[in-house]
């Protein structure tokens, strides 16, 4: 049985559902000490889950992982697109692992959405599929994307384009 390449990964992205996906160095995801505050500072689910700051891993924590990896498949949707985002990531990071790529780790984008609230006492009741978003983590999303040769432009109004980005690091 022939080994699921990189590119087979990348085109199984598209097939569950993403608009594009790409193979990238995982040297070219850039964290940042001040994302973080992007997600204090601005977004209304800060704290209010296991996979989101402060819970979630620091950048520089991040930054260890991503160096310990040589690849990463990149994901974007648009928003009104036919399959969340994190859903992609979290099928691909499992096909990945199955394929022997027994490092895959996948981040989503925004918030968790798996439970209504989180429980913060016994921890996350979905641990299997729950994911921190890349910029929970400390990712410099906008910089990462634009490394990568996509489009990312800040969100000015409700009628504006809005893209998703996810991201699986593969060894």
């Amino acid at each position: 049985m022939k080994k699921m390449t990189l590119s087979d990964l990348r085109k199984r992205a598209v097939e569950l559902g993403a608009k594009k996906a790409k193979i990238i160095a995982a040297s070219s995801i850039k964290t940042a000490a001040w994302v973080r505050y992007k997600c204090q500072y601005g977004c209304d689910g800060y704290g209010g889950c296991l996979t989101c700051p402060p819970y979630s891993p620091t950048p520089k924590k991040t930054q260890r992982i991503i160096d310990s990896y040589s690849k990463a498949i990149l994901i974007h949707t648009p928003r009104g697109w036919k399959t969340d985002i994190s859903g992609i990531v979290l099928k691909l990071e499992r096909e990945a692992f199955l394929a022997g790529y027994y490092k895959a780790f996948g981040m989503g984008a925004g918030p968790c959405r798996l439970c209504r609230e989180c429980d913060f006492d016994n921890g996350c009741r979905h641990s299997d599929k729950a994911r921190p978003a890349m910029e929970a983590c400390g990712i410099d999303v906008f910089r990462t994307v634009r490394n990568n040769g996509f489009t990312i432009n800040t969100v000015k109004s409700l009628q504006d384009k809005v893209s998703y980005f996810g991201l699986v690091l593969i060894e």
